[in-house]
C-alpha cells in the first residue's frame, strides 16, 4: 500500500481511535500522542499483511494507552482466582443496563476511571463503550477471554457503586467553591469568612510567589484578604476536576498559569493550594466541570 493511500485508511480510522485513547487515557492531549505514534507504527512498518485494519489499529492504540495507564497507575493489579472469576461471570448483569451504564459516561464517571487498574479500564472501555470482544481484548491484556470478562465486570461494578456517591460530592464540592469564587469576585470579606474554616491554610508554591519562595498563610481572615487581593485573575477561572477533587483553573488567554485546588469539611474550605510551575501544573489530571474535556485543555 502507498503512501497516500496508507494515510488515506488511517484518516477514515483517527476519528474512533482518538475517541478509545481519549476515554482510556481521560485526556485529549495525551490521545493525541497516541494516535501520532500509532501513525509512527504504521508508517514505518506497513499494513499490506493486516486483514482487519480496523481491529489492528484498535489493538496498537489500545496497547499504546495500556502503557501510558501503567506508567501512572494509582492502583496495582489484582491478580484474579477462580472462585472469584466464577462470581464475576454469574455477575455480568443485563446488556441492556450496561449499555445504560457505558453511555452515562459523565465527569463522576471519568474521575472513577482514574482510580481503576489499567487492565480494568482497558476491559471496561473498549467492551461497554466500543463493542470491542473479550477474545480481542484478552489479547491486549494477555489474559483469557473469561479473565477479560471479570474485568469489564469488576470495574462495571466500582463504576455503578462509586459514581452516583462521587456525582453528589462533586456537587458539594462545586458549590462550595462557586461561593469561594463569587465572594473573591464581589469583594465580600463577609461572604468569604462564612465559606472558610477558622484554621484553613494557604499553601503556595515558588512559582506562585512574587517572592520566589513557596508561601503559607495561616486563619481565615488572613486567607480571605489574599483571595481579594487575586481576585482579578479569578475573572479567567474555570471550575474543574483536579486530581478527583473540584479545584479552578486559571488561563488567561488559553494558557493554564495557576491550579487552585482545595480541601473541603462539610461546606467549608480547610485547605487552599496554589499551583503554579509548569512542572507540577504538567502532573495534574484536569477535567473541566462544564464540558468534560481533560487534561492541559480543561484550563482553556
Amino acid at each position: 500500500m502507498d503512501e497516500i493511500r496508507l494515510a488515506e485508511c488511517f484518516q477514515a480510522h483517527r476519528a474512533r481511535l482518538g475517541a478509545i485513547a481519549c476515554r482510556m487515557l481521560g485526556s485529549s492531549a495525551e490521545a493525541e500522542d497516541v494516535i501520532q505514534e500509532v501513525w509512527l507504527r504504521i508508517s514505518g512498518h506497513g499494513v499490506d499483511d493486516v486483514r482487519n485494519l480496523d481491529g489492528w489499529l484498535t489493538t496498537v492504540t489500545a496497547r499504546i494507552c495500556l502503557d501510558h495507564l501503567r506508567a501512572r497507575a494509582r492502583r496495582p493489579e489484582e491478580p484474579l482466582d477462580d472462585a472469584e472469576l466464577r462470581d464475576d461471570l454469574d455477575d455480568l448483569g443485563d446488556p441492556q443496563e450496561a449499555a445504560v451504564l457505558a453511555d452515562s459516561v459523565g465527569i463522576a464517571m471519568l474521575v472513577v476511571l482514574d482510580t481503576l487498574a489499567p487492565a480494568e479500564r482497558l476491559a471496561f472501555v473498549l467492551h461497554d463503550l466500543f463493542d470491542v470482544p473479550f477474545g480481542e481484548i484478552a489479547a491486549i491484556v494477555d489474559r483469557t477471554p473469561d479473565a477479560a470478562k471479570m474485568l469489564a465486570s469488576r470495574a462495571r461494578r466500582r463504576i455503578r457503586s462509586a459514581g452516583p456517591a462521587m456525582a453528589s460530592d462533586l456537587a458539594r464540592q462545586r458549590t462550595v467553591v462557586d461561593a469561594f469564587l463569587a465572594a473573591a469576585r464581589d469583594g465580600d470579606m463577609t461572604a468569604l469568612l462564612d465559606v472558610l474554616d477558622p484554621g484553613v491554610v494557604v499553601r503556595a508554591d515558588a512559582a506562585a510567589s512574587p517572592t520566589g519562595a513557596p508561601i503559607q498563610l495561616h486563619g481565615a481572615r488572613a486567607v480571605a484578604q489574599q483571595a481579594l487581593s487575586f481576585a482579578g485573575s479569578v475573572t479567567h477561572a474555570r471550575m474543574t476536576v483536579v486530581n478527583g477533587a473540584v479545584g479552578v483553573a486559571v488561563a488567561p488567554h488559553g494558557r493554564l498559569a495557576v491550579v487552585l485546588t482545595f480541601a473541603l469539611t462539610g461546606h467549608r474550605i480547610t485547605e487552599l493550594g496554589i499551583v503554579a510551575g509548569p512542572e507540577r501544573l504538567q502532573r495534574l489530571r484536569l477535567i473541566d466541570l462544564d464540558t468534560g474535556s481533560s487534561g492541559q485543555d480543561a484550563g482553556r
